[in-house]
């Protein structure tokens, strides 16, 4: 059965960006290679996904995706993508996206259908994947966390979820990186 995912990167400390919203702190981070980073086999399990607009404007922006659009599909190919955003941001020609607010409950149902039997990713950021959390559709947590603190910055769940709902089902060390997945459980 495919799952809801909140898939990302986070500090010993919480934080998946730092006050700036920048996440060079996470490629400051050696021992992330092609042969230990798992997203290209979590995204091929993907069959549409889920962003905030401060993470689509930070994606847009470092990847100088109106420029060049063609790194989009290079990193995420066709996969359709749902953008929550209350203003406007420009599309990136050739990308399948869709620009859209308010409940996720209608949106995690398109992407449901669109999907094709695969995984949803909710990629960010923390708020975004809390309403899915709050609506009860967020089925796993995967973190990779980075041998990083910040401080401060924005919380990788900037809400509470207590550990009734969390059930710890992994446990991975990729590098410098450890690997927790939790299974989420209704609100």
């Amino acid at each position: 059965m495919p799952k809801t995912q909140y898939y990302t990167a986070t500090t010993i400390d919480g934080f998946i960006a730092d006050s700036s919203n920048s996440l060079d702190w996470l490629f400051e981070v050696g021992g992330e290679h092609d042969e230990i980073n798992p997203f290209a086999s979590f995204f091929a399990g993907v069959g549409a996904f889920a962003m905030g607009a401060t993470t689509y404007q930070w994606v847009l922006d470092h990847e100088s995706l109106l420029d060049h659009p063609e790194r989009w599909k290079a990193s995420y190919g066709d996969v359709p993508a749902w953008v929550f955003t209350h203003r406007d941001l420009p599309a990136i020609p050739g990308a399948r996206l869709r620009f859209v607010q308010g409940d996720v409950r209608p949106v995690h149902a398109a992407m449901t259908a669109a999907a094709g039997g695969k995984n949803l990713w909710v990629v960010g950021g923390g708020a975004l994947a809390g309403d899915f959390a709050d609506a009860g559709l967020l089925d796993e947590l995967i973190l990779g966390v980075a041998p990083v603190t910040l401080g401060a910055g924005a919380p990788v769940l900037p809400r509470r979820l207590t550990s009734s709902r969390l059930s710890l089902s992994s446990v991975e060390r990729r590098g410098e990186f450890a690997y927790l997945t939790y299974g989420v459980g209704a609100p």
